[in-house]
């Protein structure tokens, strides 16, 4: 095992063996994934709160939910679940305050895809893994990249507050960008784009695969010629593919609506200067259909955090395809670990850019 990785016990078998009750933090999507886990565990749950301000004498699961103060005022001690995604200051800091009092398990369940990433998976994967620690291009990288992987093992979410969100975006922005956003959702990124260039690039292309965001896309982006807004799914073949489009950015691949798919390579003729990816899962197929802008010495900033296999999986691909480009690791202020996200940029850098 990597000497990096110095957690042994899977937040699951330390939430089984505990003897204390156990109150999950939240409700909706991310619960019933961690129940579903606590099922084939054997772990009970003692019991569901929510914030405050949510709070309205509902019920989830046969459970009445209720405020923290509630069960404070009942239980002395036990332990709490973080069944949602917290990536804002006062929120972040509130769930920090509450593990002062109480063990705060944020379990790691994967976006997309199957299976657990537990101490066991880091056996398995254990070569690939050192293979990426060893190949960051900085301490910093390092350190995040392991907090990252000691979290994802034990749910501790002090390892995510150890990692210092970037003061600014870590990528080199310059005034002649031919830029690929896979994955536009409604154009916050692109819109991050057009400010940090001060409008001066060569062209944006936005790959959005669901259609509603799409219409979201067109509204928020200006009007220009040297933007490109294509509403496909970013792949590695051409055809189509069918994704379960909602109303927010969580747009995956499964049944629901069918929509073209594209290489960046096929729809992207002049060579790109800069992509990223965060396409919901679907990374590593987007990357390979960029093979050829990629290895032309695109910069690239690519999700992490998906599936459990694309903290060493796309690192490695990357470096496969262009060995020349140099990799780090950054984690945004978010619990759990989404928002941690792979930068990558040539060592020698294409003129201009």
């Amino acid at each position: 095992m990597p000497d990096f990785i110095t957690e042994r016990e899977d937040s699951w078998d330390f939430l089984g063996r505990t003897g204390l009750p156990i109150f999950l933090y939240g409700m909706g999507d991310g619960a019933e994934k961690i129940l579903r886990v606590f099922d084939e565990y054997g772990i009970p749950v003692a019991g569901f709160f929510a914030s405050d301000e949510f709070v309205r004498g509902h019920a989830f699961k046969g459970h009445l939910v209720h405020k923290l103060s509630q069960i404070e005022a009942l239980i002395d001690d036990f332990v709490v679940v973080l069944a949602f995604g917290a990536g804002y200051r006062s929120l972040y800091d509130r769930i920090f305050e509450i593990d002062r009092r109480h063990r705060v398990i944020a379990p790691d369940v994967p976006v997309a895809g199957d299976g657990l990433f537990t101490y066991k998976y880091c056996l398995e994967h254990a070569d690939e893994l050192q293979a990426v620690y060893d190949m960051l291009a900085d301490e910093e990288s390092r350190r995040t990249y392991a907090c990252i992987v000691n979290f994802k093992i034990s749910g501790k979410i002090h390892y995510l507050d150890a990692c210092a969100p970037p003061e600014k975006d870590l990528l080199p922005i310059g005034r002649d960008e031919v830029y690929i956003d896979m994955g536009a959702y409604d154009g916050d990124t692109a819109l991050e784009f057009l400010s940090a260039c001060g409008g001066e690039y060569r062209h944006l292309y936005a790959f959005e695969p669901s259609p509603k965001n799409f219409r979201r896309l067109q509204k928020n982006l200006p009007a220009d010629e040297r933007i490109t807004l294509l509403n496909a799914a970013a792949w590695d073949t051409a055809g189509t593919v069918d994704i379960t489009a909602g109303d927010g950015r969580m747009c995956r691949t499964g049944s629901g609506v069918t929509v073209p798919a594209m290489t960046a390579d096929e729809a992207v003729r002049e060579q790109a200067t800069l992509i990223k990816l965060d396409v919901e899962g679907s990374e590593r197929r987007a990357i390979l259909g960029a093979r050829r802008h990629i290895s032309g010495g695109a910069k690239v900033v690519c999700a992490l955090y998906h599936r459990n296999e694309d903290i060493f999986e796309l690192p490695l691909l990357l470096k496969e395809i262009n060995p020349n480009l140099r990799l780090y690791v950054r984690h945004k202020l978010y619990i759990p670990a989404w928002e941690t996200n792979l930068y990558a940029w040539p060592a020698r850098p294409l003129e201009g850019a």
